[in-house]
């Protein structure tokens, strides 16, 4: 198959200043903390840029005592909700995207461009006069089976070359719904670009000590493709073809966290969360089955596939106050972490605009 490569977009990094001090109190659980700053800026990390802050940084803002922050204001957790839900206005840009009859997915009018040099893979039908209304694309009828379509797809995506940066060789299953038949499956990294509906689960695995609440929050390696070195969830992944949710959650929690079977089989499940995020040519409907893990004071996470450079113990109210003041965390998690603070008490039911918030959170298609 003949192909044409494209050049990767460059990359700025930022960096956030970190002085600290030791705190006994919590030096036990490894965590660091310093005097109160009298700042009350919002620590901002662009979602495109190299994140260069560490564990001092992080306690140092989620320890701050501001004199104009009330933990009431929930405009900083409806900032996260936003900022996984860009772009709305920006649907007309993308055609359907259809398999036997079905749509699977949305493409924006600049990638078609790049798609039409495959002519065995993709048919494409223009509007009136060759507008893009009313277009939309469809896979060659002569790729019958999944296989096939599997196949000429990862062909066509290897093509594109870095145009779809991040390739993992990762599979994701494309159905019209959660639970039907699989068409074909697709690379992960390639998903967004085809507006192919991804699923995957999230966990997040707390600690109660002395009638507290504690997260473990983990900081992702500076070299994953996405996100490089933002805050994580204890356990999350994508859900990939042929695993139930529970059976990847399992696998998940010994990769990621070295949780044993024996103690992540009690994960319980808290429902779904879905959004739907625009960026440039990406158009990503995702859809994280949620879970909450209450662990053993005494465990202590091991990562065990490289993709996480440390855990840490955080008070849940800090947790809270990281969410509300800064973009440290990778943006899903702090979606999947506001609900987590609605089911535990931390976010109170008498603040401004807290059952808009809950269903701003719970109201996507998670079909």
């Amino acid at each position: 198959m003949a192909c044409v490569r494209f050049p990767s977009a460059a990359i700025a990094s930022l960096r956030v200043s970190r002085p600290s001090t030791i705190s006994p109190r919590l030096s036990r659980i490894g965590i660091r903390t310093e005097k109160p700053s009298s700042s009350s800026s919002i620590v901002s990390v662009a979602a495109s840029t190299d994140r260069i802050f560490d564990w001092d940084d992080v306690v140092r803002v989620a320890e701050e005592v501001r004199d104009d922050d009330d933990p009431c204001d929930l405009r900083g957790y409806f900032e996260k909700v936003r900022l996984c839900n860009r772009g709305f206005e920006l649907q007309s840009e993308f055609v359907p995207f259809f398999v036997e009859d079905q749509i699977v997915g949305y493409i924006h009018y600049g990638f078609l461009d790049h798609l039409r040099q495959f002519e065995k893979v993709f048919t494409i039908s223009f509007g009136k006069n060759g507008s893009y209304d009313g277009s939309y694309v469809k896979l060659h009828s002569s790729l019958v089976t999944p296989e096939e379509r599997t196949r000429a797809l990862g062909d066509a995506i290897k093509c594109l070359g870095e145009l779809i940066p991040g390739t993992r060789n990762e599979l994701y299953p494309v159905t019209s719904s959660y639970g039907m038949p699989v068409f074909f499956s697709i690379e992960r990294a390639a998903a967004p670009y085809f507006g192919i509906k991804a699923y995957g689960v999230h966990m997040n695995g707390y600690v109660e000590m002395d009638g507290q609440k504690f997260l473990w929050i983990g900081k992702r390696s500076s070299l994953k493709p996405t996100y490089p070195g933002m805050l994580d969830h204890l356990v999350a992944g994508g859900l990939p073809h042929g695993i139930s949710c529970k059976d990847n959650l399992l696998k998940e929690c010994e990769e990621e966290a070295g949780i044993p079977r024996s103690m992540s089989n009690v994960a319980r499940s808290v429902g779904a969360i879905s959004y739907m995020d625009i960026d440039g040519y990406r158009y990503k409907r995702d859809v994280l089955f949620c879970y909450d893990l209450k662990l053993p004071a005494e465990f202590t996470p091991q990562n065990e596939d490289g993709e996480v450079d440390s855990f840490r113990l955080v008070p849940v109210s800090h947790v809270a106050n990281l969410i509300r003041r800064t973009e440290f965390f990778k943006p899903n998690c702090s979606i999947v972490i506001t609900d987590f603070l609605f089911r535990h008490g931390y976010i109170s039911p008498d603040s401004y605009g807290y059952l808009k918030l809950l269903q701003s959170l719970r109201s996507g298609d998670c079909s």
